[in-house]
């Protein structure tokens, strides 16, 4: 197991190359040729349904839910349920090992790796952090251990790669449970981020993008603070604030997950994706603990897609961003969250955002990349807007 991680082009360090065969990279990135028919079908048994229209957003699924715990846990990010779910996998005795990330013991914001083996240790991993971190570099270590009933949480890049490598591994077991992901950057940049949006950062205990379009942050003092979406300073962030990398991801919704536990279509709760009959005996462990109730569906996402499309067209040509003038902020701050997209079409906007993102950032500046890197289910999101495939830019072309 190497300590450092290789130069890989387009690598969000998911620990892959840190393992005793570096080399497994070439066919384990998301990032090189991604085929997700082909791991859809081994992980769920299908690949997208297109009679099911939500699964050209979303990926597989069996069942979605609006969802909380009845008791929250103190220090969670929403109620906790992603942390409870790696609890219950231990106690019931289905793994011996949950494979996740805790927060560095010199920086709560930077992520670490861990080996959890106890449920009570689950605790300490609550929350989010932001940056990359080689979670996958943890499986040799576990595996040789004798830990071969396995639990993953992980974010999309790191999920299919152990996807992509799971019929090698030898595992007996494996339960994974992921976390939707957007828009990762290096922890260093995070605290830049936070040093933008409020005056006492290293104060700042919390943070969540909530789909209602604010941002809330907490405090070391017990202060709550919401900022609009619409407030926050993105426009003076660097150019290479967020990686090529998490520019041009085509899996926000961690489509390879058993259970996909995440915010965006949850409309203040947690958004719940069952894909498949292993993420329902991952559910079912929660019994009574949790509150399930169906995702609400309101709003046209449109008009937000077109404007986001145009925004990030310009900044990809070297243009500023267009700037809302500083007396409409607080108006659309409080439309958006009336009239907006909200609960799955909040869910859909994000994902189709995504998609455009990478084709007209890859255009820019990976242009050679875009045939193998760009699924023919993204190309199928952006063609509404415009956005259709050039010669050259399709495996079939």
């Amino acid at each position: 197991m190497t300590a450092e991680a290789p130069f890989r082009n387009l690598c969000t360090d998911c620990g892959i190359s840190r393992t005793e065969d570096p080399k497994r990279c070439g066919r384990a990135c998301q990032f090189i040729a991604p085929d997700y028919p082909r791991l859809e079908a081994a992980a769920h048994g299908r690949v997208r349904d297109p009679a099911k229209a939500d699964e050209g957003f979303f990926g597989p699924y069996q069942a979605m839910y609006r969802a909380a715990l009845r008791q929250p846990r103190e220090g969670a990010q929403w109620t906790g349920i992603t942390t409870r779910l790696g609890e219950r996998l231990l106690e019931s005795g289905l793994v011996s090992a949950v494979l996740c990330m805790t927060a560095d013991p010199d920086d709560r914001w930077r992520p670490k790796p861990v080996l959890v083996t106890r449920a009570q240790d689950m605790a300490a991993c609550r929350g989010m952090r932001m940056g990359y971190a080689p979670l996958l570099q943890l499986l040799e270590p576990a595996i040789a251990a004798g830990h071969t009933r396995i639990a993953v949480i992980g974010i999309p890049c790191q999920v299919y790669a152990l996807r992509a490598l799971q019929a090698e591994l030898g595992l007996e077991e494996l339960y994974v449970v992921g976390t939707p992901c957007s828009d990762n950057t290096s922890t260093e940049n995070f605290h830049e981020f936070l040093a933008l949006i409020d005056p006492a950062p290293e104060s700042v205990t919390y943070l969540e993008f909530r789909a209602d379009y604010h941002v809330e942050l907490r405090h070391t003092d017990g202060r709550v603070r919401t900022i609009p979406f619409l407030q926050l300073p993105l426009s003076q962030l660097r150019p290479d604030f967020f990686p090529l990398t998490c520019r041009t991801c085509v899996d926000y919704t961690n489509v390879l997950a058993d259970i996909t536990v995440g915010y965006m279509g949850g409309q203040g709760r947690q958004w719940l994706l069952v894909r498949n009959e292993r993420g329902q005996q991952i559910l079912d462990l929660l019994g009574d603990e949790v509150e399930l109730e169906a995702p609400g569906d309101a709003g046209k996402r449109s008009t937000a897609v077109k404007g986001f499309i145009g925004n990030v067209e310009r900044a990809a040509g070297g243009l500023p961003l267009r700037r809302m003038p500083d007396w409409l902020r607080p108006i659309m701050g409080w439309l958006m969250p009336r009239v907006g997209p909200r609960g799955l079409e909040f869910a859909r906007t994000r994902v189709e955002m995504k998609a455009a993102e990478t084709v007209i950032h890859l255009r820019r500046e990976a242009p050679e990349r875009i045939k193998t890197m760009v699924p023919a289910h993204v190309w199928r999101l952006v063609e509404p807007y415009g956005l259709k495939p050039r010669p050259g830019e399709t495996r079939e072309s």
